[in-house]
């Protein structure tokens, strides 16, 4: 294998331009080039190719997002795009491809692998930590300490004005930061998705914590577990206490990726581009425990990565 691509697709994760480094200064490393292909799917498609070297990713190490850009692609939902990009990945020279980015990256990696045999190789990128086969993605520790930063800030304010707060984080479909957060932060109640919770018993527990002396309160809350106005208010008309909110939304995905990203990325980017060259296929790189590890991107996918229950309990435990 003389040549590769590596996509960045769908959301943007800090720690991304760090794999892109490990890939292409991986693969040089075994004598192949790399071409990066612009807006994921959708530029290898549009064959929007940039032929990338050492001194093309020198430097991107520290800064957030994804220098190849990223999108998400509806002709690529189609095989006849699918087909339009095996065209362009084989008309540049490209031998297999590596993948970052999250579950629907993924899926349209293993699509490549499934119905075309082109060697693929996924690297886990979302700040969500939602991916099967590894204990992080990359971007994820980088969103939590930016949350964590923020509760931080806004406890101060919540003591100083024996106020409650409820901070929104991401997390459409899963709890991962808002759990992460809560528990770094000393967080006196969590609400995320995969978890039923009443108001009402978050109520009592205020009004018990205040008659203890508690004068203040942080609520983080994930917003596919509801919306942060809505409980700061719900929380003010039945318990009285003053009470704000507050979104943090996308400033979450920005910034440059910390420590820990950083070296995972570039980790798993090297190890992927590794495994691609030494003929392996329809994987993804992740880690367990700090050990490097791949699984088939068929199990990646249909397999769902739930939230550590002994983390939920402690979380309780320390909210009294």
């Amino acid at each position: 294998m003389d040549r590769i691509a590596v996509i960045t697709s769908g959301g943007d994760a800090p720690g991304m331009n760090a794999a892109i480094r490990a890939v292409v200064r991986a693969a040089i490393g075994r004598g192949a080039a790399v071409v990066g292909f612009h807006h994921g799917y959708e530029g290898i498609i549009k064959n929007e190719a940039e032929p990338l070297d050492s001194k093309s990713v020198g430097g991107i190490i520290t800064t957030g997002g994804t220098i190849l850009r990223t999108a998400r692609s509806k002709d690529f939902m189609e095989r006849v795009g699918r087909e339009k990009a095996i065209e362009v990945l084989r008309e540049n020279g490209c031998e297999g491809i590596v993948v970052i980015g999250g579950d629907g990256s993924l899926t349209g990696a293993l699509k490549l692998h499934e119905e075309f045999q082109f060697p693929v190789m996924g690297v886990p990128g979302s700040i969500d930590n939602d991916i099967s086969g590894t204990d992080y993605s990359i971007g994820f520790d980088t969103a939590v300490n930016a949350a964590l930063d923020a509760v931080d800030r806004v406890r101060d304010t919540a003591y100083s004005h024996e106020r409650v707060f409820v901070i929104e984080v991401m997390g459409r479909r899963n709890g991962f930061i808002a759990l992460e957060a809560a528990l770094a932060g000393g967080a006196e109640a969590v609400l995320i998705p995969e978890i039923p919770y009443s108001l009402l018993e978050i109520c009592d527990q205020l009004r018990d914590q205040a008659a203890k002396g508690k004068r203040s309160s942080i609520i983080i809350v994930a917003e596919g577990a509801a919306k942060a106005g809505d409980i700061k208010d719900f929380i003010q008309k039945n318990t009285g206490f003053e009470a704000r909110f507050l979104v943090l939304g996308h400033m979450q995905r920005g910034g440059s990726p910390t420590a820990f990203d950083r070296v995972l990325a570039l980790r798993l980017g090297a190890y992927a581009t590794n495994r691609l060259l030494s003929g392996y296929r329809g994987e993804m790189a992740g880690v367990d425990g700090n050990k490097l590890v791949s699984h088939p991107l068929s199990y990646v996918l249909s397999t769902e990565r739930m939230v550590d229950p002994e983390k939920l309990l402690l979380a309780e435990v320390m909210a009294q």
